[in-house]
Protein backbone atom coordinates (compact mmCIF):
# COMPACT_ATOMS: atom_id res chain seq x y z
CA UNK A 1 0.00 0.00 0.00
CA UNK A 2 1.40 3.38 -1.00
CA UNK A 3 1.47 6.21 1.50
CA UNK A 4 -1.61 8.41 1.12
CA UNK A 5 -1.33 11.54 -0.97
CA UNK A 6 -2.18 13.43 2.21
CA UNK A 7 1.33 12.61 3.44
CA UNK A 8 2.66 15.15 0.97
CA UNK A 9 -0.38 17.40 1.13
CA UNK A 10 -0.16 18.09 4.85
CA UNK A 11 1.81 21.31 5.17
CA UNK A 12 2.38 22.97 8.48
CA UNK A 13 3.86 26.33 7.60
CA UNK A 14 1.50 28.34 9.74
CA UNK A 15 2.71 29.23 13.21
CA UNK A 16 0.77 28.14 16.28
CA UNK A 17 2.25 31.04 18.22
CA UNK A 18 -0.56 33.23 16.93
CA UNK A 19 -0.73 35.44 13.88
CA UNK A 20 -1.57 38.51 15.95
CA UNK A 21 2.04 39.29 16.87
CA UNK A 22 5.29 38.96 14.97
CA UNK A 23 8.53 37.76 16.50
CA UNK A 24 11.19 40.43 16.75
CA UNK A 25 13.01 39.32 13.59
CA UNK A 26 9.87 39.35 11.48
CA UNK A 27 9.02 42.77 12.90
CA UNK A 28 12.43 44.08 11.81
CA UNK A 29 12.02 42.58 8.35
CA UNK A 30 8.47 43.93 8.09
CA UNK A 31 9.72 47.44 8.88
CA UNK A 32 12.56 47.13 6.37
CA UNK A 33 10.20 45.92 3.64
CA UNK A 34 7.89 48.85 4.39
CA UNK A 35 10.86 51.11 3.61
CA UNK A 36 11.31 49.41 0.26
CA UNK A 37 13.90 46.75 1.11
CA UNK A 38 14.10 43.46 -0.76
CA UNK A 39 14.63 40.42 1.45
CA UNK A 40 17.58 38.11 0.92
CA UNK A 41 18.64 35.61 3.60
CA UNK A 42 21.06 32.70 3.66
CA UNK A 43 21.65 29.47 5.51
CA UNK A 44 25.42 29.26 6.03
CA UNK A 45 26.52 25.85 7.39
CA UNK A 46 30.15 24.88 7.80
CA UNK A 47 30.66 21.56 5.97
CA UNK A 48 32.48 19.97 8.90
CA UNK A 49 29.72 17.76 10.31
CA UNK A 50 26.13 16.63 10.04
CA UNK A 51 23.20 18.96 10.63
CA UNK A 52 21.09 18.43 13.75
CA UNK A 53 17.73 19.58 15.10
CA UNK A 54 19.30 22.87 16.20
CA UNK A 55 20.25 23.66 12.61
CA UNK A 56 16.66 22.91 11.58
CA UNK A 57 15.53 26.00 13.47
CA UNK A 58 17.90 28.19 11.46
CA UNK A 59 16.90 26.51 8.19
CA UNK A 60 13.20 27.00 8.88
CA UNK A 61 13.78 30.61 9.93
CA UNK A 62 15.96 31.67 7.00
CA UNK A 63 13.99 29.95 4.26
CA UNK A 64 10.72 30.83 5.98
CA UNK A 65 11.50 34.55 6.18
CA UNK A 66 12.46 34.57 2.50
CA UNK A 67 9.25 32.80 1.50
CA UNK A 68 7.00 34.95 3.67
CA UNK A 69 8.40 38.24 2.36
CA UNK A 70 8.80 37.28 -1.28
CA UNK A 71 12.58 37.16 -1.08
CA UNK A 72 15.35 34.65 -1.67
CA UNK A 73 17.42 32.39 0.53
CA UNK A 74 20.88 31.22 -0.46
CA UNK A 75 22.57 28.03 0.63
CA UNK A 76 26.19 28.96 1.30
CA UNK A 77 28.85 26.66 2.65
CA UNK A 78 31.36 28.51 4.83
CA UNK A 79 34.23 26.25 3.83
CA UNK A 80 37.21 28.17 5.21
CA UNK A 81 38.95 25.39 7.15
CA UNK A 82 40.23 22.52 4.98
CA UNK A 83 41.36 20.53 8.02
CA UNK A 84 37.78 19.64 9.01
CA UNK A 85 35.67 19.91 5.86
CA UNK A 86 34.67 17.15 3.47
CA UNK A 87 32.51 16.66 0.40
CA UNK A 88 30.56 14.06 2.40
CA UNK A 89 29.30 16.82 4.70
CA UNK A 90 28.41 19.07 1.78
CA UNK A 91 26.30 16.34 0.23
CA UNK A 92 24.60 15.44 3.51
CA UNK A 93 23.73 19.09 4.23
CA UNK A 94 22.10 19.51 0.83
CA UNK A 95 20.15 16.29 1.33
CA UNK A 96 18.95 17.44 4.77
CA UNK A 97 17.82 20.88 3.60
CA UNK A 98 15.93 19.37 0.67
CA UNK A 99 14.38 16.77 2.97
CA UNK A 100 13.06 19.54 5.21
CA UNK A 101 11.23 20.86 2.17
CA UNK A 102 13.37 23.77 0.97
CA UNK A 103 14.89 24.56 -2.40
CA UNK A 104 17.59 27.13 -2.99
CA UNK A 105 17.35 26.88 -6.78
CA UNK A 106 20.52 28.16 -8.45
CA UNK A 107 21.61 30.01 -5.31
CA UNK A 108 24.22 27.54 -4.08
CA UNK A 109 27.43 29.25 -3.00
CA UNK A 110 30.66 28.49 -1.20
CA UNK A 111 32.90 30.83 0.74
CA UNK A 112 35.69 29.31 -1.34
CA UNK A 113 34.06 30.98 -4.36
CA UNK A 114 35.28 34.25 -2.88
CA UNK A 115 38.86 33.36 -1.92
CA UNK A 116 40.26 35.53 -4.72
CA UNK A 117 38.05 38.49 -3.79
CA UNK A 118 38.83 38.10 -0.09
CA UNK A 119 42.52 38.01 -0.88
CA UNK A 120 42.23 41.22 -2.88
CA UNK A 121 40.32 42.87 -0.03
CA UNK A 122 42.96 41.71 2.47
CA UNK A 123 45.67 43.30 0.33
CA UNK A 124 43.59 46.49 0.22
CA UNK A 125 43.29 46.45 4.01
CA UNK A 126 47.08 46.22 4.29
CA UNK A 127 47.53 49.11 1.84
CA UNK A 128 45.06 51.17 3.85
CA UNK A 129 47.05 50.52 7.02
CA UNK A 130 44.21 48.52 8.57
CA UNK A 131 45.85 45.07 8.62
CA UNK A 132 49.31 43.71 9.38
CA UNK A 133 51.24 40.45 9.41
CA UNK A 134 51.90 39.30 12.95
CA UNK A 135 54.58 36.72 13.77
CA UNK A 136 53.70 36.13 17.41
CA UNK A 137 53.34 32.47 18.31
CA UNK A 138 49.93 31.20 19.30
CA UNK A 139 50.88 31.35 22.98
CA UNK A 140 52.40 34.82 22.66
CA UNK A 141 49.35 36.12 20.80
CA UNK A 142 47.08 34.89 23.60
CA UNK A 143 49.24 36.67 26.17
CA UNK A 144 49.26 39.93 24.21
CA UNK A 145 45.50 39.75 23.70
CA UNK A 146 44.80 39.92 27.43
CA UNK A 147 41.46 38.88 28.82
CA UNK A 148 38.20 40.34 30.12
CA UNK A 149 39.99 41.73 33.18
CA UNK A 150 43.24 42.76 31.51
CA UNK A 151 43.63 44.99 28.42
CA UNK A 152 45.66 43.72 25.54
CA UNK A 153 49.06 44.90 24.37
CA UNK A 154 50.00 45.81 20.84
CA UNK A 155 52.03 43.28 18.93
CA UNK A 156 55.64 44.33 18.25
CA UNK A 157 54.87 43.69 14.56
CA UNK A 158 51.91 46.07 14.50
CA UNK A 159 53.97 49.06 13.41
CA UNK A 160 55.44 47.42 10.32
CA UNK A 161 55.32 49.42 7.13
CA UNK A 162 52.78 48.73 4.43
CA UNK A 163 55.57 47.48 2.16
CA UNK A 164 56.82 44.99 4.76
CA UNK A 165 53.33 43.68 5.38
CA UNK A 166 52.60 43.30 1.68
CA UNK A 167 55.84 41.39 1.16
CA UNK A 168 55.21 39.08 4.13
CA UNK A 169 51.62 38.47 3.11
CA UNK A 170 52.82 37.50 -0.35
CA UNK A 171 55.27 35.06 1.23
CA UNK A 172 52.35 33.61 3.21
CA UNK A 173 50.41 33.16 -0.02
CA UNK A 174 53.31 31.45 -1.75
CA UNK A 175 53.72 28.96 1.09
CA UNK A 176 57.13 30.25 2.17
CA UNK A 177 56.03 30.54 5.82
CA UNK A 178 55.13 27.61 8.03
CA UNK A 179 51.76 27.07 9.67
CA UNK A 180 51.59 29.18 12.82
CA UNK A 181 54.57 31.30 11.77
CA UNK A 182 52.48 34.30 10.73
CA UNK A 183 48.89 35.50 10.56
CA UNK A 184 47.29 38.53 8.98
CA UNK A 185 45.48 40.58 11.63
CA UNK A 186 43.07 43.50 11.46
CA UNK A 187 44.44 46.62 13.13
CA UNK A 188 41.60 47.73 15.40
CA UNK A 189 42.03 48.30 19.15
CA UNK A 190 43.94 46.14 21.63
CA UNK A 191 42.23 48.03 24.47
CA UNK A 192 38.70 47.29 23.27
CA UNK A 193 36.36 45.80 25.91
CA UNK A 194 35.05 43.48 23.21
CA UNK A 195 37.72 40.83 22.82
CA UNK A 196 36.76 40.24 19.19
CA UNK A 197 38.03 43.73 18.31
CA UNK A 198 41.52 43.15 19.71
CA UNK A 199 43.29 42.79 16.36
CA UNK A 200 41.46 39.64 15.26
CA UNK A 201 43.05 37.23 12.77
CA UNK A 202 41.89 37.53 9.17
CA UNK A 203 44.03 35.06 7.23
CA UNK A 204 46.19 32.18 8.47
CA UNK A 205 48.56 29.64 6.92
CA UNK A 206 47.07 26.15 6.53
CA UNK A 207 49.01 23.86 4.22
CA UNK A 208 46.20 21.44 3.50
CA UNK A 209 44.33 20.83 0.25
CA UNK A 210 40.80 22.17 0.08
CA UNK A 211 37.88 19.97 -0.98
CA UNK A 212 37.05 22.42 -3.79
CA UNK A 213 40.16 24.47 -4.54
CA UNK A 214 42.70 21.68 -4.10
CA UNK A 215 46.24 22.98 -3.61
CA UNK A 216 45.55 26.43 -5.05
CA UNK A 217 45.75 28.07 -1.63
CA UNK A 218 47.89 27.54 1.44
CA UNK A 219 46.35 30.50 3.25
CA UNK A 220 42.72 30.56 4.29
CA UNK A 221 40.45 33.33 5.60
CA UNK A 222 38.93 33.10 9.07
CA UNK A 223 35.19 32.81 9.56
CA UNK A 224 34.92 36.38 10.92
CA UNK A 225 36.75 37.82 7.96
CA UNK A 226 34.77 35.76 5.46
CA UNK A 227 31.22 35.89 6.71
CA UNK A 228 30.19 39.53 6.38
CA UNK A 229 31.96 40.01 3.07
CA UNK A 230 30.34 36.85 1.65
CA UNK A 231 26.96 38.22 2.74
CA UNK A 232 27.75 41.48 0.97
CA UNK A 233 28.92 39.76 -2.24
CA UNK A 234 25.60 37.91 -2.39
CA UNK A 235 23.42 40.92 -1.57
CA UNK A 236 22.16 39.44 1.68
CA UNK A 237 19.90 41.89 3.54
CA UNK A 238 19.37 40.06 6.83
CA UNK A 239 22.15 37.87 8.18
CA UNK A 240 20.40 35.81 10.86
CA UNK A 241 22.76 34.26 13.42
CA UNK A 242 22.50 32.58 16.79
CA UNK A 243 23.34 34.47 19.98
CA UNK A 244 26.96 33.30 20.22
CA UNK A 245 27.66 35.66 17.31
CA UNK A 246 26.27 38.71 19.09
CA UNK A 247 29.71 39.73 20.37
CA UNK A 248 31.04 39.26 16.85
CA UNK A 249 28.59 41.75 15.36
CA UNK A 250 30.80 44.82 16.03
CA UNK A 251 33.59 43.08 14.12
CA UNK A 252 31.18 42.07 11.35
CA UNK A 253 30.14 45.73 11.01
CA UNK A 254 33.71 47.05 11.34
CA UNK A 255 34.91 45.05 8.35
CA UNK A 256 31.94 46.23 6.28
CA UNK A 257 32.69 49.84 7.24
CA UNK A 258 36.26 49.61 5.95
CA UNK A 259 35.45 48.25 2.51
CA UNK A 260 33.64 49.33 -0.64
CA UNK A 261 31.19 46.46 -1.05
CA UNK A 262 28.08 45.98 -3.25
CA UNK A 263 25.68 45.65 -0.29
CA UNK A 264 25.40 46.30 3.41
CA UNK A 265 23.89 43.26 5.20
CA UNK A 266 22.48 43.52 8.69
CA UNK A 267 23.31 40.87 11.28
CA UNK A 268 20.52 39.92 13.71
CA UNK A 269 20.93 37.36 16.48
CA UNK A 270 18.39 34.95 17.94
CA UNK A 271 18.50 32.26 20.61
CA UNK A 272 19.67 28.88 19.39
CA UNK A 273 17.60 25.77 20.00
CA UNK A 274 18.35 23.75 23.12
CA UNK A 275 16.29 20.60 23.69
CA UNK A 276 15.91 18.58 26.89
CA UNK A 277 17.24 14.99 27.04
CA UNK A 278 19.49 15.90 24.12
CA UNK A 279 22.98 17.21 23.41
CA UNK A 280 23.65 19.36 20.34
CA UNK A 281 27.31 20.17 20.90
CA UNK A 282 29.30 18.93 17.93
CA UNK A 283 32.13 17.90 20.24
CA UNK A 284 29.81 15.79 22.38
CA UNK A 285 28.07 14.25 19.40
CA UNK A 286 31.47 13.24 18.05
CA UNK A 287 32.21 11.60 21.42
CA UNK A 288 29.01 9.54 21.18
CA UNK A 289 29.98 8.31 17.72
CA UNK A 290 33.68 7.70 18.28
CA UNK A 291 33.21 5.90 21.59
CA UNK A 292 30.54 3.64 20.10
CA UNK A 293 27.63 4.75 22.28
CA UNK A 294 25.60 5.01 19.06
CA UNK A 295 25.88 3.27 15.70
CA UNK A 296 26.94 6.31 13.70
CA UNK A 297 25.75 9.79 12.80
CA UNK A 298 22.47 8.44 11.41
CA UNK A 299 21.67 6.34 14.47
CA UNK A 300 17.94 6.94 15.08
CA UNK A 301 18.74 8.02 18.65
CA UNK A 302 20.92 10.88 17.44
CA UNK A 303 19.51 14.43 17.09
CA UNK A 304 21.08 14.71 13.63
CA UNK A 305 18.64 15.28 10.81
CA UNK A 306 19.82 12.10 9.10
CA UNK A 307 19.20 10.23 12.37
CA UNK A 308 15.73 11.73 12.81
CA UNK A 309 14.94 10.94 9.17
CA UNK A 310 15.97 7.32 9.61
CA UNK A 311 13.91 7.11 12.79
CA UNK A 312 10.88 8.26 10.84
CA UNK A 313 10.40 11.85 11.99
CA UNK A 314 8.42 13.61 9.23
CA UNK A 315 9.98 16.85 7.97
CA UNK A 316 6.57 18.53 8.31
CA UNK A 317 6.61 17.77 12.05
CA UNK A 318 10.10 19.20 12.47
CA UNK A 319 9.05 22.39 10.67
CA UNK A 320 5.97 22.63 12.85
CA UNK A 321 8.08 22.13 15.97
CA UNK A 322 10.49 24.89 14.95
CA UNK A 323 7.60 27.25 14.28
CA UNK A 324 5.99 26.48 17.63
CA UNK A 325 9.24 27.05 19.48
CA UNK A 326 9.37 30.51 17.97
CA UNK A 327 12.16 33.08 17.93
CA UNK A 328 13.51 34.58 21.15
CA UNK A 329 16.37 36.85 22.23
CA UNK A 330 17.36 34.83 25.30
CA UNK A 331 18.49 31.23 25.68
CA UNK A 332 16.18 28.57 27.04
CA UNK A 333 15.54 24.85 26.91
CA UNK A 334 12.62 23.37 24.99
CA UNK A 335 11.05 20.18 26.29
CA UNK A 336 11.73 17.37 23.83
CA UNK A 337 8.14 16.25 24.47
CA UNK A 338 7.06 19.18 22.27
CA UNK A 339 9.02 17.71 19.37
CA UNK A 340 7.61 14.24 20.04
CA UNK A 341 4.11 15.69 20.20
CA UNK A 342 4.56 17.36 16.81
CA UNK A 343 5.67 14.02 15.36
CA UNK A 344 2.72 12.18 16.94
CA UNK A 345 0.30 14.83 15.75
CA UNK A 346 1.46 14.58 12.15
CA UNK A 347 1.64 10.78 12.07
CA UNK A 348 -1.82 10.50 13.59
CA UNK A 349 -3.14 12.20 10.44
CA UNK A 350 -0.86 10.58 7.87
CA UNK A 351 0.27 7.11 9.02
CA UNK A 352 -1.75 4.09 7.84
CA UNK A 353 -2.83 1.67 10.60
CA UNK A 354 -1.69 -1.95 10.49
CA UNK A 355 -1.33 -4.81 12.96
CA UNK A 356 1.92 -6.22 14.28
CA UNK A 357 2.82 -8.35 17.29
CA UNK A 358 6.13 -7.56 18.96
CA UNK A 359 6.18 -10.29 21.63
CA UNK A 360 4.22 -13.15 20.05
CA UNK A 361 2.11 -15.60 22.01
CA UNK A 362 0.46 -18.32 19.91
CA UNK A 363 -3.31 -18.74 20.05
CA UNK A 364 -4.98 -21.87 18.63
CA UNK A 365 -8.68 -21.51 17.76
CA UNK A 366 -9.72 -25.09 18.55
CA UNK A 367 -13.17 -24.91 16.97
CA UNK A 368 -11.93 -23.32 13.73
CA UNK A 369 -11.58 -25.94 10.95
CA UNK A 370 -8.01 -27.03 10.28
CA UNK A 371 -6.62 -25.98 6.91
CA UNK A 372 -9.24 -23.30 6.37
CA UNK A 373 -8.70 -19.55 6.29
CA UNK A 374 -10.62 -16.41 5.49
CA UNK A 375 -10.07 -12.68 5.22
CA UNK A 376 -11.45 -9.68 7.05
CA UNK A 377 -11.65 -6.16 5.70
CA UNK A 378 -9.58 -3.65 7.69
CA UNK A 379 -9.33 0.10 6.95
CA UNK A 380 -5.90 1.70 6.77
CA UNK A 381 -7.20 4.76 8.56
CA UNK A 382 -10.50 4.52 10.49
CA UNK A 383 -11.05 8.31 10.39
CA UNK A 384 -10.12 8.79 6.73
CA UNK A 385 -11.67 6.52 4.07
CA UNK A 386 -9.32 7.97 1.42
CA UNK A 387 -6.57 5.71 2.73
CA UNK A 388 -8.49 2.65 1.56
CA UNK A 389 -8.36 -0.77 3.18
CA UNK A 390 -6.73 -4.19 2.94
CA UNK A 391 -7.68 -7.82 3.50
CA UNK A 392 -6.30 -9.34 6.70
CA UNK A 393 -6.02 -13.16 6.59
CA UNK A 394 -7.41 -15.22 9.48
CA UNK A 395 -6.63 -18.87 10.28
CA UNK A 396 -6.74 -21.44 13.07
CA UNK A 397 -3.43 -20.32 14.57
CA UNK A 398 -2.78 -16.68 15.45
CA UNK A 399 -0.33 -14.54 17.39
CA UNK A 400 -1.31 -11.96 19.99
CA UNK A 401 0.85 -9.84 22.29
CA UNK A 402 2.06 -11.79 25.29
CA UNK A 403 1.16 -8.77 27.43
CA UNK A 404 -2.47 -9.14 26.35
CA UNK A 405 -2.84 -12.29 28.46
CA UNK A 406 -2.80 -12.79 32.21
CA UNK A 407 -3.16 -16.23 33.75
CA UNK A 408 -4.24 -14.52 36.97
CA UNK A 409 -6.07 -11.43 35.85
CA UNK A 410 -5.83 -8.30 38.02
CA UNK A 411 -8.88 -6.22 38.85
CA UNK A 412 -10.31 -4.32 35.86
CA UNK A 413 -8.35 -6.48 33.42
CA UNK A 414 -10.13 -6.30 30.07
CA UNK A 415 -7.85 -8.46 27.95
CA UNK A 416 -7.54 -12.22 27.66
CA UNK A 417 -7.41 -14.55 30.68
CA UNK A 418 -8.72 -18.07 31.39
CA UNK A 419 -12.46 -18.04 30.71
CA UNK A 420 -12.45 -14.43 29.50
CA UNK A 421 -13.65 -13.24 26.11
CA UNK A 422 -12.03 -10.54 23.97
CA UNK A 423 -12.51 -9.06 20.55
CA UNK A 424 -9.87 -9.61 17.89
CA UNK A 425 -9.59 -6.37 15.98
CA UNK A 426 -11.73 -6.46 12.78
CA UNK A 427 -12.18 -10.25 13.11
CA UNK A 428 -14.26 -11.93 15.81
CA UNK A 429 -14.74 -12.75 19.49
CA UNK A 430 -12.62 -15.44 21.13
CA UNK A 431 -12.68 -17.02 24.61
CA UNK A 432 -9.66 -18.61 26.35
CA UNK A 433 -10.40 -22.21 27.38
CA UNK A 434 -6.93 -23.63 28.14
CA UNK A 435 -3.36 -22.55 28.85
CA UNK A 436 -0.56 -24.78 27.50
CA UNK A 437 2.80 -24.61 29.28
CA UNK A 438 6.20 -26.07 28.57
CA UNK A 439 8.37 -28.13 30.91
CA UNK A 440 9.89 -24.90 32.23
CA UNK A 441 6.49 -23.62 33.29
CA UNK A 442 6.42 -20.91 30.64
CA UNK A 443 3.23 -20.39 28.67
CA UNK A 444 3.67 -21.80 25.16
CA UNK A 445 0.24 -21.23 23.66
CA UNK A 446 -3.39 -20.55 24.44
CA UNK A 447 -6.32 -22.62 23.31
CA UNK A 448 -9.38 -20.56 22.56
CA UNK A 449 -12.73 -20.89 20.88
CA UNK A 450 -14.30 -18.40 18.53
CA UNK A 451 -17.87 -17.34 17.91
CA UNK A 452 -18.52 -17.69 14.15
CA UNK A 453 -21.49 -15.36 14.51
CA UNK A 454 -19.14 -12.57 15.58
CA UNK A 455 -17.35 -12.17 12.25
CA UNK A 456 -16.19 -8.58 11.83
CA UNK A 457 -15.82 -8.21 15.58
CA UNK A 458 -19.49 -7.60 16.34
CA UNK A 459 -21.31 -9.12 19.31
CA UNK A 460 -24.11 -11.20 17.74
CA UNK A 461 -26.38 -11.05 20.76
CA UNK A 462 -25.36 -7.65 22.04
CA UNK A 463 -23.22 -9.02 24.87
CA UNK A 464 -20.61 -6.58 26.14
CA UNK A 465 -16.98 -7.43 25.36
CA UNK A 466 -14.73 -4.63 26.57
CA UNK A 467 -11.27 -5.84 25.58
CA UNK A 468 -9.81 -5.66 22.07
CA UNK A 469 -6.51 -7.22 20.99
CA UNK A 470 -4.54 -6.87 17.79
CA UNK A 471 -3.30 -10.06 16.17
CA UNK A 472 -1.75 -11.64 13.07
CA UNK A 473 -2.38 -14.98 11.42
CA UNK A 474 0.49 -17.37 12.15
CA UNK A 475 0.30 -18.91 8.69
CA UNK A 476 0.60 -15.54 6.97
CA UNK A 477 2.74 -13.53 9.38
CA UNK A 478 5.86 -11.76 8.12
CA UNK A 479 8.81 -12.06 10.56
CA UNK A 480 10.51 -8.73 11.11
CA UNK A 481 13.17 -7.16 13.31
CA UNK A 482 11.76 -4.33 15.39
CA UNK A 483 13.97 -1.78 17.09
CA UNK A 484 12.33 -0.01 19.98
CA UNK A 485 14.17 3.30 20.20
CA UNK A 486 13.79 5.60 23.18
CA UNK A 487 15.51 8.76 24.38
CA UNK A 488 19.28 8.45 24.41
CA UNK A 489 19.61 10.15 27.81
CA UNK A 490 17.57 9.64 30.96
CA UNK A 491 18.12 13.11 32.46
CA UNK A 492 16.83 16.43 31.04
CA UNK A 493 20.28 18.05 31.04
CA UNK A 494 22.89 15.32 30.42
CA UNK A 495 25.86 17.65 30.94
CA UNK A 496 24.60 19.76 33.85
CA UNK A 497 27.41 20.98 36.05
CA UNK A 498 30.02 19.49 33.75
CA UNK A 499 28.73 15.95 34.36
CA UNK A 500 30.18 13.07 32.41
CA UNK A 501 28.08 12.72 29.28
CA UNK A 502 28.06 8.93 29.43
CA UNK A 503 26.73 8.86 33.01
CA UNK A 504 23.31 9.97 31.73
CA UNK A 505 23.02 7.49 28.88
CA UNK A 506 19.75 5.60 28.95
CA UNK A 507 20.56 1.85 29.05
CA UNK A 508 17.12 1.14 27.60
CA UNK A 509 17.43 3.49 24.63
CA UNK A 510 17.36 0.51 22.26
CA UNK A 511 15.56 -2.81 22.57
CA UNK A 512 15.55 -5.26 19.65
CA UNK A 513 12.68 -7.69 19.19
CA UNK A 514 11.67 -10.23 16.59
CA UNK A 515 8.05 -9.50 15.76
CA UNK A 516 5.34 -10.77 13.46
CA UNK A 517 3.68 -8.43 10.96
CA UNK A 518 0.49 -8.68 8.93
CA UNK A 519 1.32 -9.60 5.31
CA UNK A 520 0.53 -6.13 3.93
CA UNK A 521 3.87 -5.02 5.39
CA UNK A 522 5.93 -7.57 3.49
CA UNK A 523 6.88 -5.08 0.79
CA UNK A 524 6.67 -1.87 2.82
CA UNK A 525 8.98 0.71 1.27
CA UNK A 526 12.07 1.88 3.19
CA UNK A 527 11.24 5.12 4.94
CA UNK A 528 7.48 4.50 4.94
CA UNK A 529 5.71 5.26 8.22
CA UNK A 530 3.00 3.20 9.89
CA UNK A 531 1.01 3.04 13.06
CA UNK A 532 1.16 -0.39 14.63
CA UNK A 533 -2.23 -0.41 16.31
CA UNK A 534 -1.98 0.01 20.09
CA UNK A 535 1.86 -0.05 19.93
CA UNK A 536 3.13 3.18 18.40
CA UNK A 537 4.41 4.69 15.16
CA UNK A 538 7.07 2.80 13.24
CA UNK A 539 9.19 3.38 10.15
CA UNK A 540 10.80 0.91 7.78
CA UNK A 541 14.54 1.31 8.36
CA UNK A 542 16.21 2.78 5.28
CA UNK A 543 19.63 1.30 6.06
CA UNK A 544 19.00 -2.33 7.01
CA UNK A 545 15.69 -3.43 5.51
CA UNK A 546 15.79 -5.96 2.69
CA UNK A 547 13.03 -7.36 0.45
CA UNK A 548 10.91 -9.75 2.55
CA UNK A 549 13.11 -8.97 5.56
CA UNK A 550 11.85 -5.64 6.88
CA UNK A 551 13.40 -3.85 9.83
CA UNK A 552 11.16 -1.40 11.66
CA UNK A 553 12.28 1.49 13.88
CA UNK A 554 9.92 2.83 16.50
CA UNK A 555 9.52 6.48 15.67
CA UNK A 556 7.51 7.52 18.71
CA UNK A 557 5.09 5.93 21.16
CA UNK A 558 1.36 6.57 20.95
CA UNK A 559 1.51 8.60 24.15
CA UNK A 560 4.17 10.42 26.12
CA UNK A 561 5.15 7.68 28.59
CA UNK A 562 7.97 9.87 29.93
CA UNK A 563 5.46 12.38 31.26
CA UNK A 564 4.02 9.70 33.49
CA UNK A 565 7.50 8.64 34.61
CA UNK A 566 8.43 12.21 35.48
CA UNK A 567 5.20 12.79 37.40
CA UNK A 568 5.77 9.58 39.32
CA UNK A 569 9.34 10.58 40.21
CA UNK A 570 8.52 14.17 41.12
Amino acid sequence: MQQSKRESDVRTTESDAGAESLDFIRQIVTDDVARGAKVATRFPPEPNGYLHIGHAKSIVLNFGIAEEFGGTCNLRFDDTNPTTEEVEYVDSIKEDVRWLGYDWGEREYFASDYFDKLHELAVQMIRDGKAYVCELSKEEAAEFKGDYYRPGRESPYRARSVEENLALFERMRRGELDEGAAVLRAKIDMQAPNMNLRDPPMVRVIKRPHHRTGDTWCIYPTYDWTHGQSDAFEGITHSLCTLEFEDHRPLYDWFLDQLALPARPRQIEFARLNVSYTVLSKRRLITLVREGHVDGWDDPRMPTLCGLRRRGYPPEAIRKFCERVGIAKSEGVVDVALLEHAVREHLNETAPRVMAVLDPLKVVITNYPEGEEEEFEAPYHPQDPSYGSRKVPFSRELYIERDDFREVAPRKWHRLSPGAEVRLRYACLIRCVDVIKGDDGEIKELHCTWDPESRGGKSPDGRRVRGTSHWVSANHAVPATVRLYDRLFNTPNPTAGGADLTASLNPDSLEVRQGMMEPSLRSAAPGSRWQFERLGYFTVDSANSRPDKPVFNRTVTLRDSWARIERRNS
